[in-house]
């Protein structure tokens, strides 16, 4: 039995809403446990930049995030700017609600979508009403800069919430900071609220990260991986990673005071066929579904709607790469289906489509045969030691 010990960084979505609050609150909060990410990263470096010219290159998050930001700053000119992937991915949705709100946004180059220049202006506007089905990080954009609204923040949400765990998050994190945020009638009001005191907060680690290292353990032989910061009451919407892989792949978990064992059941019988909505957690689906054609059980997984408009089209790309080796692969605007019908290509070279998660999830499968994944320091967005972490499993 081989006993590995990873030490993960910091959540990369509780880091990334705290470091917008902390900046809104003329840094109150000590944060520890930071992440290590480069999203992280981009997004501290923006919120400390006196710069006209805001470049988030990949960072979608920062991307949303920072539009509301700075949208409220009085006689604060900004220009949001990224890669031509990032423009290629949608905000109208919440530059409108901006706009609704009192907000002084308009496009520079296609109508819809990113680079934005932003008049930062006091919103005296309090109600909104926002469709939530596209990504709920519009709705968490709006949520943390409610409080410093001077009338407070209403935000009405019309139709399905997708990933409502992140949207909880924001709302305890809020909430643990002693603001006043509550959610029901699906209606979410936040009160105004202008000082916070000086307090730590330590950031729990990431589960997104940990989720390759379910899938290595799944993937592997005789596997033991210890992690630290990660707790079973997570506020993390892909801490359900812990219970697919137990329930599909047999993968069991030991919480610890905030460490977990996990290590593979031997006696664990494989399901015939896999179905699963990962709505809720859509940043671990291609993890899952990587691990399930390494096991080779047929799967398919529902509620991939925002999938599409990440770095990449990640239906498309995982379609690509796990019928590269030898997969059957069916896909459709919001689902993946991994055929009963498997044949491992050996020595392929996957593609990354400068997307981290096609990097991270496709390397546990060489545990099971060889394959090389191209542009390797596209991990560095999310998970800065994963190739050092790897050489623990003799990957890299």
């Amino acid at each position: 039995m081989k006993n590995i010990s990873i030490n993960l960084s910091g959540s990369k979505s509780i880091t990334n809403r705290l470091l917008v609050l902390n900046s809104l609150y003329n840094n109150s909060i000590i944060l520890k446990n930071l992440s290590l990410s480069q999203d992280s990263k981009l997004m501290a470096e923006a919120l400390a930049s006196n710069q006209e010219i805001i470049d988030i290159h990949h960072a979608g998050t920062a991307m949303r995030f920072l539009t509301a930001y700075y949208s409220i700053f009085s006689d604060k000119k900004t220009i949001l700017t990224g890669s031509s992937r990032m423009k290629e991915r949608p905000i109208e949705i919440l530059v409108n609600a901006l706009i609704d709100l009192g907000a002084d946004i308009s496009y520079l180059e296609k109508k819809g979508y990113p680079p934005l220049l932003i008049n930062g202006r006091e919103l005296y506007k309090n109600t909104v009403k926002l469709s939530a089905s596209i990504s709920s990080q519009y709705l968490t954009a709006l949520c943390l800069i409610g409080a410093k609204l001077k009338n407070g923040l209403n935000i009405e949400i019309i139709g399905k919430i997708t990933s409502f765990p992140y949207l909880n998050m924001t709302l305890q994190i809020l909430k643990d900071l002693g603001i006043s945020a509550c959610f029901e009638n699906n209606i979410i009001k936040i009160s105004y609220f202008d000082h916070l005191e000086k307090q730590e907060y330590t950031i729990e680690s990431d589960w997104s990260s940990a989720s390759y290292h379910y899938s290595l353990c799944a993937l592997g032989n005789e596997l033991t991986i210890n992690m630290k910061y990660l707790f079973e009451n997570s506020l993390q919407a892909d801490r359900r990673i812990e219970s697919i892989f137990k329930e599909f792949f047999g993968v069991n978990t030991i919480f610890n005071n905030g460490e977990i064992k996990i290590y593979k059941n031997t006696d664990f019988k494989y399901p015939n066929n896999i179905e699963i909505d990962m709505n809720d957690c859509p940043d671990i689906a291609q993890t899952v579904a990587v691990t399930a054609f390494g096991l080779k059980i047929p799967i398919k997984i529902t509620g991939l709607e925002t999938l599409i408009i990440k770095e990449t089209d990640r239906l498309q790309a995982l379609k690509n790469e796990l019928e590269k080796c030898g997969g059957e692969v069916e896909i459709s605007s919001s689902s993946i289906e991994l055929k009963n019908n498997f044949n491992f290509n050996k020595n392929q070279s996957i593609k990354t489509y400068n997307d981290h998660r096609m990097a991270m999830s496709f390397t546990p499968l060489k545990l099971v045969f060889p394959l090389n994944i191209e542009n390797p320091e596209v991990v560095e967005k999310s998970y800065t030691e994963f190739w050092n972490d790897m050489t623990l499993y003799g990957l890299y």
